[in-house]
């Protein structure tokens, strides 16, 4: 397909995601007023929605908790600046099976497996304009670790998202993934159109490669709006790669921790960083009143 380049762009901070990171940067935010802090500075720094998870503020380990979520929630909501709220409905979809001679029972230590109804509550709680579905189940680079999304599981968790208002972002690890999102779409649990987010060198997904990336993107419908992001030193190659294929541009901590070689990055520089590869391009960074209106998204009042 020909390329046609996005002439306004709307920027994604991921601003700590769930990884193993906490210990690797001062910079990844644990508590639920490091990470609302992190995410009001990526908005003044020009990213329009800021995508969240939460961490044990001791540990720094992900977590689930409600009354975490419900901080930064509010935090990012009585804020000075304007910024479109998305939360992870990623966790609680985690097995990590015992050894290949005996994979069963699971190991509970870092096992995590739930209904759909309490891995949507943070989202029935907090009602941001937008979460995450991850559409599809995959082995991550752990040897027994996989991230387990049945099509039972998605079905049930989009039509909450549905019937909550709140706008699913498809998480497309893998060509299948977005198959599988037209399907849902299909059967009206997704509304049309969709929101997608193309997750670029997530070991074991889609490689990063350009080839495997325009794969990605001819296999999103054309009236849906997709962004696109990849692991590391390639965040910002693939901002430009997103702009120039039609697409918006995520970037932030939970993808990658560096602003320059040795330089370790905070959240609102690696916006900045993305917001002049955008406009060196000869595009403009939209806002998140924009957005909305492009999305069709109904800003929630705090609660």
């Amino acid at each position: 397909m020909p390329l046609s380049m996005t002439r306004e762009v709307f920027v994604t901070c991921a601003v700590t995601g769930s990884g193993s990171t906490q210990d690797r940067s001062p910079h990844v935010p644990r508590s639920p007023e490091q990470i609302a802090q992190s995410a009001i500075d990526a908005a003044k720094a020009g990213a329009a929605i800021v995508h969240c998870h939460v961490r044990d503020p001791e540990t720094g380990a992900p977590s689930r908790r409600l009354e975490l979520y419900r901080e930064v929630t509010d935090r990012i909501r009585d804020a000075d600046v304007d910024v479109v709220l998305n939360l992870t409905a990623g966790m609680g979809g985690d097995i990590v099976f015992g050894p290949t001679d005996a994979p069963l029972p699971v190991n509970p230590n870092g096992t995590d497996m739930i209904g759909a109804e309490e891995r949507m509550a943070h989202v029935a709680e907090c009602l941001p304009e937008i979460c995450t579905l991850d559409c599809g189940t995959m082995n991550f680079a752990e040897a027994d670790y996989v991230m387990t999304n049945t099509p039972g599981m998605l079905r049930a968790m989009g039509q909450m998202m549905t019937d909550l208002g709140v706008k699913p972002e498809i998480e497309a690890f893998d060509t299948g993934h977005l198959w599988f999102a037209k399907e849902l779409v299909k059967e009206g649990i997704l509304e049309n159109p969709a929101l997608v987010q193309l997750c670029m060198g997530v070991p074991w997904g889609a490689p990063n490669d350009l080839n495997t990336f325009m794969a990605m993107v001819n296999n999103v419908p054309d009236d849906w709006t997709f962004s696109a992001f990849s692991l590391g030193r390639n965040q910002m190659a693939y901002a430009a790669a997103a702009v120039l294929a039609g697409g918006h541009v995520r970037v932030g901590l939970e993808d990658n921790l560096w602003l320059d070689k040795g330089v370790l990055a905070t959240n609102a520089q690696l916006v900045e960083r993305a917001v002049g590869v955008v406009e060196g391009m000869g595009a403009r960074v939209i806002g998140p009143a924009e957005v909305r209106e492009k999305l069709g998204l109904v800003k929630r009042a705090p609660a």
